[in-house]
Formats: C-alpha cells, sequence, structure tokens
C-alpha cells in the first residue's frame, strides 16, 4: 500500500471518529445538546426491540441516554436505569421527594433535582449516592452540566453553579421561579424566569451580560445556533434573540402559551416547536418564517426530538407523534391509552439510532421501533375490551328487556 493510500485512509477513520456521533457520549443537559434534538447515535451491536415498562408514577421529566441505558425518575422519586434494548430495569434508587426534572449525565455521574429542593449526584458506575445539596425552595428546573460545574435553577429565584464535589461556586438571584433549563455555550449561561425575562450570564462569577423581557412567564430551555438563541413564553411568543448582545432578531406568534422548549433541525433551517394552540409549528430559524403546523388533539408542550427524516413528540391529548419534519405530514401516531384511558405525553420523547422512546403520565415508558415504525401492543388495550364488551353485554341486556316488555 503505498503512502498516498495511507494518508486517505487514515483521514477516513479519523473523520469517522470525530464527525460521526458517538454512542457513549454524556447527555449533560436536557434534550441531549444546545439544539435539543434529544437524539444520540446507537451503538454498533445494539439490537432494537418494542417494549413497555411501568415506573408506577406518572413521568413528567425526560429520558437520559448513555450506554445503551436509559435513566429516568417518576414523579414518585424513583430514578431507574432501563436496558434499551430490552425494557428491563438494571437498578433503581429512591430520591427523597417528587420529581418533575430530567437526569443529566457527566462521566459517572447523574445529576436530578427533586420538587423537595435538593440536587442529587448519583455514581452510575458504582450505584451510590456520591452527594446532595439542598436549595430552599424545589428544584424544578433540569440541571446542566459545562467544564465540570453544574448549573440549575430553582423556585427561589436564584441560579446556581456546583462544583462536581458539591461546593458551590457562585449563587445569582434572577427573581421569579427558575424552572427553566439552562444553556451554556462559549463561557455563558442561558436561561429564563417566570418573571418574564431572558438572562445571559457569565459563567465565571454569575455575573449579568443582557437580559431581554417577554409578555409573561419563561419555563422554556434556551435552544442555541449561530450565535441566535430561541426560546418560548407564555406571552404565546416563541423570541429569536441575538445571543451576544441580547437584541430581538425575530419573534413569532404561536396563538397560545408556550412550554415547549425549541428543537433545531440547522441542517435544513427548520425550528420545531409545541404550543397550547395544540400544533407543533415548524419555522426558519433564520427568520421566523412560517413552514408548516401540524394540529393534536390537546396542549404540546413535550420537546420535539429529530432523527432521519421524522420529527418526534408527545401531545397532552396521549398520543406520541412522528412527523415527515419536511412537510408535517403524520407517518406514525401511537395512542397507548386507546383513547379511552388517554394520559397527556408532557415528557419529551428521545431518540436513540432508530429507537424511539415515549414516557407518559400514565407512568409507562414505550419503546417504539423507529425504522419499521411499530410499536409495541397497550396495555390499556385489555381493559378497553373489557369496557366494550361490558357496554355491550348491558345494551344487549336492554333491548332484549325491552323487547320482553312489549
Amino acid at each position: 500500500m503505498d503512502n498516498k493510500l495511507k494518508i486517505i485512509l487514515i483521514g477516513i477513520i479519523f473523520s469517522a471518529i470525530f464527525i460521526s456521533p458517538i454512542s457513549g457520549a454524556d447527555w449533560t443537559m436536557f434534550q441531549e445538546n444546545v439544539e435539543h434534538t434529544g437524539f444520540i447515535q446507537e451503538a454498533g451491536n445494539f439490537v432494537s426491540n418494542i417494549w413497555i415498562f411501568n415506573m408506577e408514577s406518572p413521568i413528567k421529566g425526560s429520558p437520559a441516554l448513555k450506554d445503551s441505558i436509559m435513566y429516568i425518575a417518576g414523579e414518585n422519586g424513583i430514578l431507574r436505569a432501563i436496558d434499551m434494548s430490552t425494557g428491563n430495569q438494571e437498578w433503581e434508587y429512591g430520591l427523597k421527594g417528587n420529581v418533575v426534572t430530567s437526569p443529566v449525565i457527566s462521566g459517572d455521574y447523574l445529576y436530578i433535582g427533586t420538587k423537595e429542593g435538593i440536587m442529587y449526584s448519583y455514581n452510575i458506575k458504582d450505584k451510590k449516592l456520591s452527594w446532595e445539596y439542598a436549595v430552599t425552595e424545589p428544584i424544578e428546573s433540569t440541571a446542566t452540566v459545562s467544564n465540570d460545574i453544574i448549573y440549575f435553577g430553582a423556585n427561589n429565584g436564584k441560579l446556581f453553579a456546583l462544583k462536581n464535589n458539591s461546593e458551590k461556586q457562585w449563587e445569582k438571584y434572577l427573581g421569579g421561579n427558575i424552572k427553566s433549563s439552562p444553556t451554556v455555550v462559549n463561557n455563558t449561561i442561558y436561561v429564563g424566569s417566570s418573571s418574564g425575562t431572558i438572562y445571559a450570564l457569565n459563567t465565571n462569577d454569575g455575573s449579568q451580560k443582557w437580559n431581554y423581557t417577554t409578555g409573561d412567564e419563561v419555563v422554556a430551555s434556551p435552544a442555541y445556533y449561530d450565535d441566535q438563541m430561541y426560546i418560548g413564553s407564555l406571552d404565546g411568543n416563541i423570541y429569536s434573540i441575538n445571543a451576544t448582545n441580547g437584541e430581538l432578531v425575530w419573534q413569532y406568534s404561536l396563538g397560545d402559551k408556550v412550554y415547549s422548549s425549541a428543537s433545531l433541525d440547522t441542517r435544513n433551517n427548520n425550528l420545531f416547536i409545541g404550543s397550547d394552540s395544540n400544533n407543533l409549528t415548524c419555522l426558519d430559524l433564520r427568520d421566523g418564517t412560517f413552514k408548516w403546523s401540524f394540529k393534536t388533539g390537546s396542549e404540546v408542550r413535550s420537546t420535539a426530538a429529530t432523527y432521519n427524516d421524522y420529527v418526534v413528540f408527545g401531545s397532552n391529548d396521549g398520543t406520541g407523534y412522528v412527523l415527515n419534519k419536511y412537510t408535517g405530514n403524520t407517518e406514525l401516531t401511537y395512542n397507548p391509552g386507546t383513547y379511552l384511558f388517554n394520559s397527556p405525553i408532557s415528557s419529551s420523547p428521545v431518540v436513540y439510532g432508530q429507537s424511539l422512546f415515549f414516557a407518559g403520565e400514565d407512568g409507562f415508558i414505550y419503546g417504539l421501533d423507529g425504522d419499521k415504525l411499530e410499536t409495541p401492543a397497550s396495555v390499556f388495550a385489555y381493559y378497553t375490551a373489557i369496557v366494550v364488551i361490558v357496554v355491550l353485554a348491558i345494551l344487549i341486556i336492554v333491548i332484549s328487556r325491552i323487547k320482553k316488555s312489549r
């Protein structure tokens, strides 16, 4: 083999290593990255299966994925590790208090906050609690880890920065409740407050760089791309803000409150955002131009995930949706409650290669095949069949008695 060919092969190998997504990558923030795609590439030996797992408690937070394992906590505070190929539980740990946040992972450590105001660090390798840090109010803000610092907000209006040994680096009072998950880019923290204000803070000390005021509470997490920050407000608007100086680039009215965080498909300049107008809306992230919207049966408060040509999200109508991301046309709908037993899907779906995962307020996690678009049989189908049989039996009895009375 000549030297030129060797150089070409080495270049291809390095490109594959550094350009391709790495299955063992950490999940250090809400929906995995600053674009909120909720996607990582699966390991080469991963076998996809469809399955259902009972968390025995409503699920409002979203999963974190690492090394073929899903980490997620139910509202009852039980943190679980689940094998994504089989749906079998690996281990569980009981946190003190209710949980509505999502776990994040950096190295061997998982971080998650509770409504009792405790931030936990759990060693997922040794399966032991590392430390806990108490604040005075509930934590409904999913943490973000950057350069070994854990950033999160609390309902006392403060944003906290902790070192990975639980030592507090700083805290910053912003006002309102900080339910927004921080996004960290280029030594700047972007976060929203229920005071209606969006902040840009210095990672070193929490000092303010700029702020922008919206017309209502901001509970969503900021998405980021190419020096623009994207975030919705309960005033019904999605805002694109210059990340450097805090000036408005564009805004678009979605017609009702926005709890959902924006998800960005930067290759195609798509921004996906849900709202209480029951829609998932696709905008051009460059200027806010409307592309399409898809109407569901209730509020869309989950953040969409993207993979291949699809965008995936849940609705409070109890249905998980897979749409063509270019047209908004339906590719798959999955209603595990079979309409009679619907529960909201406010948790944001995640994607591991070709496997899709929805978590519902019915307490179940659903593993779907995103390649073949196959779904598991609903556990509620049995109960629906019983209801139908009972109703039919009652109708038969009533009709029989009416006939006899004649």
